[in-house]
């Protein structure tokens, strides 16, 4: 590891290396570029994208291919008030031109209670769906009667809410995190010049991050969906600009203490690269165990963010460090450093936070654990699950025109239950079909070509993402699994839904403990020691739960949000805790190496004051990237901005600065057991050095 580190760190810190790290980045940017541009290409956007692996729904998705022997896609028109009817003629007529060859628009259908009609435009899919869902809305939308309420949804409305959702996320999510960052490394450096160099940086990362995605799905078989892509980007720039405000503030104490800049460098990527490079594996390496989840959507994420963490690691220890050392000290301006000066003011408020910590460390970190375990306690009882209609944050055209759909006739009618099954047995599966409570009634579908298999749709009595809807999917698939060699198989949205819950629940059991062990293996190697890395790790599991519960309180009563989404739990966790131990990497990484020169008290305080302007720098910044989220029209992508951005705060302003500071005085060298700093002579870390520990904290390492 060191023989890595000393070469990685002669190459940019170099006087000839660096010129040569840079060129390298640009012909690489340059080359790559255009396969950048193509990852768009390589998203999944099918159903069978978010859905778990080998679901029964899943399952039904695959062989619906082999019915497609034509491509017909319905889009439904809902009207609703007096004077309908009039309108409803008359845009059948309108609608005549949209209808898929060999295909007719349908005749209104009035509801039971005659307060709505429903008409069925079958459109088809490969000649623009989404762009004959915006013709069909604007007739659909012109001249109705005053009083008359009129709604294009369906499959095909659906299809197209989504696309426009999904086509502005990557554009969005781009333009908000990078003024964020910039704005936030502007008021961090106070420097015209400076917060320009991690930009930049971020920028070589992408790129490469991009490219290497779009290589890996194209040719190596790696899931990618918009959802994975749009947070691809944020999580390259919060943990690349994390990374290089350690890199900065590390080389910028070197240039305080060494004329030349290229050996500052040098020294900084030596001294700081351990913990940067602990830090990547940690989160890479814990995305990475969600390709053990078996929902898609949640595999794709962990893997693809892998990708994008590596590739952020290796352009913030190469071309950033390059682009520092060719600029020179000039770039820090007005804030220039100058070697001999002291690093930093004789008191911080690092200092002072320290002196309080060490005046009272057992107070201090149960005080700490009450107030993450007060938060915490309000995840109890937590609403899980949303449906389709509270996705999103403003209800799409379709989400209104089921809810209409719902109202006036058997929920399901809309979007039925599909059963596929073995035509030879379509008689006795439909009449098990039939027989189930909560089944509105069963209609006839098609056959494959060859005549094999059938399927047969089912209208349920409930809305389809109701709770008894899915009570009734279960019934159905009991029913018709027990049909001898009918080989049947239940899908349809409300089937997904219910896979995708139950799938959730297991990923949770399995994803979780692998994710414990292997940062628990990390901590265990970087401080060679097991109480520290067992107490660290306890930390960030309380900082989650803390999180998830205060994440909660916002949802229910600030953003009135119905539920928390099935993936969350999940999801959160295994960011928060790859995120999260980055801080507590950071700080415990300079706390070793000060506690192996000053002893442990005052090696504790020293790593506080040193790291505490940067980690907190970090903190913000990576907490600010995810909350972009929380403007996004998916409620899904919002709840994960939340919940990652209040869990990265508490790591930063809570754990971090006094929960961990706090155990590890307590504990005394017992925190380093049973590695080689709990066996340091005792006059290293007497009493009269842990009494005076707190008024010299604030001295230069």
């Amino acid at each position: 590891m060191r023989w890595l580190l000393q070469h990685v760190a002669g190459a940019p810190g170099g006087r000839r290396g660096k010129w040569l790290v840079l060129a390298a980045w640009l012909i690489l940017a340059v080359a790559l570029g255009p396969l950048a541009g193509k990852l768009g290409d390589v998203e999944d956007s099918s159903a069978n994208a978010f859905l778990p692996r080998g679901a029964e729904s899943a399952q039904v998705n695959t062989e619906l291919e082999k019915f497609r022997t034509d491509t017909v896609m319905p889009a439904v028109v809902v009207y609703t008030g007096d004077g309908a009817d009039a309108k409803a003629a008359a845009d059948r007529k309108a609608f005549a031109p949209f209808a898929a060859r060999g295909e007719q628009v349908s005749r209104p259908v009035p509801s039971e209670d005659g307060k709505a009609l429903m008409t069925v435009v079958p459109l088809d899919r490969e000649d623009g769906v989404t762009d004959k869902i915006d013709e069909l809305r604007e007739i659909a939308g012109a001249n109705a009667p005053p009083g008359v309420d009129v709604e294009v949804g369906g499959p095909a409305g659906s299809l197209a809410d989504s696309v426009a959702v999904f086509g502005s996320l990557d554009a969005t999510l781009m333009i908000a995190t990078v003024l964020v960052v910039a704005v936030l490394l502007l008021i961090t450096y106070r420097s015209p010049v400076l917060w320009l160099l991690p930009l930049l940086s971020v920028g070589f990362a992408a790129v490469l991050t991009q490219a290497c995605t779009y290589l890996l799905a194209k040719y190596a078989g790696l899931p990618v969906d918009p959802q994975s892509a749009g947070v691809l980007m944020v999580l390259v720039f919060g943990v690349g600009t994390d990374y290089a405000l350690l890199l900065i503030a590390r080389y910028r104490e070197e240039l305080h203490r060494v004329e030349d800049r290229h050996e500052a460098m040098r020294t900084a990527l030596r001294r700081s690269g351990p913990a940067v490079l602990a830090s990547a594996g940690t989160i890479a390496v814990g995305l990475a165990c969600l390709a053990f989840a078996d929902i898609n959507s949640s595999r794709s994420l962990g893997l693809v963010g892998a990708v994008g963490v590596i590739c952020a690691f290796l352009a913030m220890v190469t071309v950033l460090p390059a682009l520092l050392v060719i600029t020179g000290r000039w770039v820090f301006w007005p804030f220039v450093p100058h070697s001999g000066t002291p690093a930093r003011k004789p008191r911080t408020v690092w200092s002072r936070i320290g002196d309080a910590v060490a005046r009272r460390p057992r107070w201090s970190w149960m005080m700490s654990v009450a107030v993450t375990g007060l938060l915490a306690l309000s995840a109890i009882g937590i609403n899980m699950g949303l449906t389709q209609a509270e996705m999103f944050q403003d209800k799409p055209e379709s989400v209104i025109a089921q809810e209409r759909i719902s109202a006036h006739y058997p929920s399901g009618a809309s979007d039925p239950a599909k059963i596929i099954t073995v035509s030879d047995k379509v008689a006795e599966v439909r009449a098990a079909a039939a027989a189930v409570g909560g089944v509105a009634r069963v209609e006839d579908g098609d056959r494959t070509p060859n005549g094999q298999l059938t399927t047969l749709e089912v209208v349920l009595r409930d809305a389809p993402d109701s709770g008894a809807a899915k009570d009734t999917v279960d019934d159905l698939r009991d029913a018709v699994h027990q049909v001898d060699g009918a080989d049947a198989l239940v899908g349809g949205t409300t089937a997904q839904t219910l896979d995708t819950q139950r799938a959730a629940d297991r990923d949770l059991t399995t994803v979780i403990p692998i994710v414990l062990l292997v940062v628990l293996g990390v901590l265990i190697w970087l401080l060679r020691a097991l109480v520290a890395p067992l107490l660290l790790l306890a930390t960030v599991v309380l900082s989650y739960c803390a999180a998830l519960g205060a994440s909660n309180l916002l949802f229910e009563n600030v953003l009135d949000y119905a539920g928390v989404d099935w993936s969350m739990p999940l999801m959160g966790f295994v960011f928060l805790v790859a995120l999260g131990i980055d801080y507590n990497i950071f700080l415990m990484h300079r706390v070793k190496e000060e506690a192996g020169r000053l002893g442990h008290a005052r090696g504790v305080l020293e790593g506080l004051t040193s790291t505490g302007g940067v980690i907190t720098s970090a903190g913000i910044v990576l907490a600010a990237t995810f909350a972009v989220f929380a403007g996004l029209p998916l409620v899904t992508l919002a709840q994960m901005g939340v919940i990652v951005g209040i869990g990265v705060l508490l790591d930063t302003f809570l754990v971090r600065t006094v929960l961990v500071p706090a155990l590890a005085l307590d504990l005394g060298r017992w925190f380093w057991w049973p590695g080689r700093l709990f066996h340091e002579p005792a006059h290293r870390d007497t009493a009269d050095d842990t009494s005076r520990a707190t008024s010299r904290a604030h001295e230069p390492a």
